[in-house]
């Protein structure tokens, strides 16, 4: 905070120097110390440098009084300078004082807060904090890779399933998947890829669970949200962690196997986003069990949204726990407490369902009243009581990086295939409607956001297998990821048109569009997580010197807090100065001579990448300094600047995305339209967050640092936007790949295979057609208005063969077969009635178990 302060001042004290001093002399010394802020020199070395600098100027540098002015600042900042680097005075003068008021204005925190704060690990999202990335720690990461067991499941199980899928069936007439369905996903692990193998589990790598769902997801949102619940934070994941063996080596088999079929009670009526405030409650008491008098909890809760509540047979529930005869202990309130509870259990009320937007997936609320079960039934038995909210916010770090970024990217990948080949083989005003140029930007925006999401997927499921718990990265994906899917969906409903809205057993978009907003709300509100949590839980957690000084202020050894405290003070003035420097410079030079690890095309985006990590750096210390605790409450500015962070971490994963795969040259026009449009919308979020900062005089000198050439990046060209376009509207290997792991399979109920069917077929089919139209149409001599017509009176003046006729004969039905809806008898319409045999495997009705 500090160095926000010291900053300013001698960026004042530099203007007067050029202004009233002037002469080359000085401008050399500036520069000189402006290098040496930028290279981040020690305290003591600088000063050493910098006594030089100062001795060899005042001989040198003019003699006018305003000159005079000037090296007497300077001396005087030196004298500043070796004082500072004498710690027990520094300490006693600048650091005890300061800390002493730091403690006034630091706010409490809670003990949730706290567990917030220390979950997970900080990865690339804590370099992006330091203004000076270090590109080597990104890069030396291991690409992410199927293993041959792994990748024999997604070519055979996985396969067989999507195979087996008919969405229209499972959405309209079933309101539910049916049995066979059940039955395959339960005996071939699909519930059971986080499960350590010698549970009887698959111990998928989080690259390998999230590419699972991916695909299953490009083929029905009710299956991958149904898969991804039991793979995601809920028993089986808080068992693997935290559960006794006893309780492992019970229900992890039987999960596994898919005897038991879980679900995780989180949310409630009265506790939605804000999880930590749950009213549900439990009760230390005695009770009966199974004819003994025991220990237990009497519960009694309401849940709602809980995915695979109806059909559950093991309930997580997380509640808060009161020991209020102190049973356990003297404390009353233990806290946040997870428990294991069977469905069958007295008290509880289960069965019915939610109907969220059209997807059936299995989803509801669970009652319970007076439930009594014994203490054992603690997730991780009774040591573990009170520690629910850690266990929660520990885990949901790693499930919340694979789960929905996962399923919204498999689900953008089917929507970007499908658009690229339909408005190929679609044709309006005697051309594929994706040649018109606005066409064609909606396209190449669905493939740079495609392509964003799917290496924000993969690289950080690739560091979550490398040890990584990217607690900031996860909220990042959730909210950015999911966002994206909703802009692709919407952009794949405006081309396909009419198609796209006509639902139906021939429609393969209508229902992924409508699900949208179920990612967009779970797992933390879109907004919420963009304006609380990004930069909230980052600034803290991700920032070098704030954890640490938070820390140091409160250590209750009042010597060793000081001593920690000072050093982090210190170095958090040095970084603030630096990052001011650095972004100064890089901004006036565009970042030209910004060392990175690569060259080549990309290697701008890189330097791009570090100016705007100085800048942001810089920001951030000026809005903490300035505004402190209000800053939280401010939540546009700080949306902005998370926006800003996740911007720059979501390009740098584009840029290792395309390192993994062996920088193909011919994805380089997608890897610069997703790097440019990134870069873009991080200046105009930093030009908004300057705009709308309270302290305009503030605002003003942040703008002189950060922005000194104005507003110098600009939206993808579109020339560019028609290179990404013909990526993906041609059958290329840069379409395979931005789009791999989909179900993409040749068969006659897969509209994704017989798209790419057509696409192929449309490279010979297209040149006959042209000639039909200019030999014939243009000519007068073909006078039919449809194509089987031009087809037969062309073949009869001999402008094709017979061969060439029967191949765009077939083309033209394989086409029309993509392009016609359907369409109903008036009482075909509306959901029918569920078929007893899939009622009765696969729901339950309502059941309160007295």
């Amino acid at each position: 905070m500090l160095g926000a302060v010291v900053s300013i001042l001698l960026v004042v004290a530099a203007a007067y120097a050029v202004t009233q001093v002037g002469g080359v002399i000085t401008l050399l010394l500036i520069a000189a110390i402006l290098f040496l802020a930028y290279k981040r020199l020690p305290l003591l070395t600088f000063t050493a440098t910098f006594t030089v600098l100062l001795a060899a100027y005042t001989l040198l540098g003019a003699d006018s009084a305003p000159a005079g002015i000037w090296k007497g600042f300077l001396w005087v900042l030196l004298g500043a300078l070796w004082l500072l680097n004498v710690r027990p005075l520094r300490k006693a003068l600048i650091t005890r004082p300061f800390m002493k008021a730091y403690l006034k204005l630091l706010p409490a925190m809670s003990q949730t807060e706290r567990e917030a704060l220390e979950a997970g690990t900080v990865w690339w999202d804590g370099e992006l904090f330091t203004g000076a990335p270090r590109w080597s720690k990104l890069l030396s990461a291991k690409p992410p890779k199927l293993s041959p067991e792994e990748q024999a499941f997604l070519d055979g199980p996985c396969e067989e399933l999507c195979r087996m899928l008919d969405d229209w069936d499972i959405t309209h007439k079933r309101g539910d998947m049916p049995p066979q369905v059940w039955d395959f996903l339960k005996s071939k692990g699909f519930f059971a890829m986080i499960i350590p193998k010698k549970y009887g589990g698959l111990e998928f790598s989080a690259y390998a669970h999230s590419c699972v769902l991916t695909k299953i997801a490009s083929r029905s949102v009710t299956a991958s949200s149904t898969v991804a619940v039991p793979n995601s934070l809920g028993p089986a994941e808080l068992l693997n962690h935290y559960g006794t063996e006893e309780q492992k080596n019970y229900y992890l088999p039987r999960l596994a196997r898919g005897e038991e079929v879980p679900c995780f009670a989180l949310t409630g009526p009265r506790a939605g986003s804000d999880a930590a405030s749950i009213p549900d409650t439990g009760v230390i008491c005695r009770g009966q069990w199974q004819g003994k008098e025991v220990i237990g909890i009497r519960l009694n809760f309401s849940k709602r949204y809980i995915t695979l509540a109806p059909i559950a047979t093991v309930i997580g529930l997380a509640f808060r726990l009161f020991d209020p005869d102190h049973l356990l202990g003297d404390k009353t309130d233990i806290g946040i407490t997870c428990a294991l509870i069977p469905r069958n259990t007295p008290g509880i009320t289960i069965g019915r369902r939610h109907f969220p937007i059209n997807i059936p997936f299995q989803n509801g609320p669970i009652q319970g009243r007076d439930v009594f079960v014994p203490l054992d039934f603690v997730i991780g038995g009774p040591k573990m009581v009170g520690q629910g909210w850690r266990m929660l916010v520990e885990q949901l770090s790693v499930g919340r990086c694979i789960s929905l970024p996962s399923s919204a990217t498999g689900g953008a990948k089917a929507a970007t295939w499908a658009t690229g080949a339909y408005a190929r083989i679609r044709r309006q005003f005697n051309m594929p409607v994706g040649r018109f140029e606005g066409v064609e930007s909606v396209i190449a925006r669905m493939v740079g956001l495609t392509y964003t999401m799917d290496a924000a997927r993969s690289v950080t499921a690739g560091a979550i297998d490398g040890g990584e718990k990217p607690s900031v990265p996860s909220a990042m994906l959730k909210y950015h990821v999911t966002e994206m899917g909703r802009v692709v969906a919407n952009d794949a409903m405006d081309v396909h048109g009419g198609k796209g809205i006509c639902l139906g057993p021939r429609n393969y978009l209508g229902r992924g569009y409508e699900s949208v907003p179920i990612a967009i709300t779970v797992e933390g509100a879109n907004i919420l997580t963009r304006n609380l949590i990004i930069f909230g839980q980052g600034a803290v957690r991700c920032h070098p010197f704030v954890l640490r000084e938070m820390t140091a202020a409160r250590n209750p050894d009042r010597a060793k807090g000081v001593d920690e405290f000072d050093r982090a003070l210190f170095g958090h003035i040095g970084f603030t100065i630096s990052n001011a420097v650095r972004s100064l410079i890089m901004a006036l030079t565009h970042a030209r001579f910004t060392k990175v690890p690569v060259s080549g095309p990309i290697a701008r985006y890189y330097q791009h990448i570090v100016r705007f990590s100085a800048s942001f750096a810089f920001a951030v210390d000026v809005a903490m300094l300035t505004l402190g605790g209000y800053l939280k409450k401010k939540e546009n500015l700080s949306a902005r600047l998370g926006d800003v962070l996740s911007c720059m971490y979501l390009a740098s994963m584009v840029l290792k995305h395309h390192e993994n795969q062996g920088r193909p040259e011919a994805d380089l026009p997608v890897v610069e339209w997703a790097c440019r449009n990134l870069l873009y919308t991080a200046q105009e979020q930093l030009h908004s967050f300057l705009r709308n900062f309270p302290n305009r005089f503030l605002a003003g000198v942040m703008r002189m640092l950060i922005m000194p050439r104005g507003l110098v990046y600009s939206a993808p060209a579109d020339r560019l936007s028609r290179q990404v376009a013909e990526l993906v509207s041609n059958p290329t290997e840069s379409r395979e790949r931005i789009c791999s792991y989909i179900y993409k399979t040749l068969e006659p109920t897969n509209p994704l295979g017989l798209l790419q069917e057509a696409l192929v077929l449309s490279q010979t089919a297209e040149p006959i057609e042209k000639r039909i139209r200019v030999e014939g149409v243009k000519t007068g001599k073909v006078t039919a208005l449809d194509l089987p017509g031009q087809i037969q009176q062309a073949l009869a003046l001999g402008i094709v063969s017979e061969t060439e006729a029967a191949a765009l004969r077939e083309y033209d039905r394989k086409v029309m077969e993509i392009v016609n809806v359907d369409d109903f008898a008036p009482h075909e319409i509306g959901m029918q009635a569920q078929p007893a045999a899939a009622a009765d495997a696969a729901s339950v009705s309502s059941v309160h178990v007295a």
